[in-house]
């Protein structure tokens, strides 16, 4: 997975987020921010707490602070999502 910071402040962190097929971001959290996913390109399987879902281009889901998230490419091309956190200052 390669992951390319966009813009950063103290208040929000934008990042492209890309994945070769059958790469994977594993489950993790953010205690103190939320996390936005929106897929740019490709489909991804991606898990909000108890909820997985298929998500393609122009789709997006939220992980509200607290809640465990993933994404798994398992397509057959690459998956390049906008990913954003806020506050900014929480790694991920």
């Amino acid at each position: 997975m390669q992951k390319i910071n966009v813009l950063g402040t103290d208040r929000v962190s934008t990042d492209l987020l890309c994945f070769e097929p059958g790469q994977a971001q594993r489950s993790h959290k953010h205690d103190d921010a939320d996390k936005m996913y929106f897929v740019l390109e490709g489909t991804g399987r991606f898990t909000v707490g108890r909820t997985t879902r298929e998500l393609k281009a122009g789709m997006a889901v939220l992980a509200s602070a607290g809640e465990e998230h993933g994404v798994v490419n398992m397509g057959e091309e690459r998956l390049l999502i906008l990913s954003v956190v806020a506050p900014g200052d929480a790694k991920g």
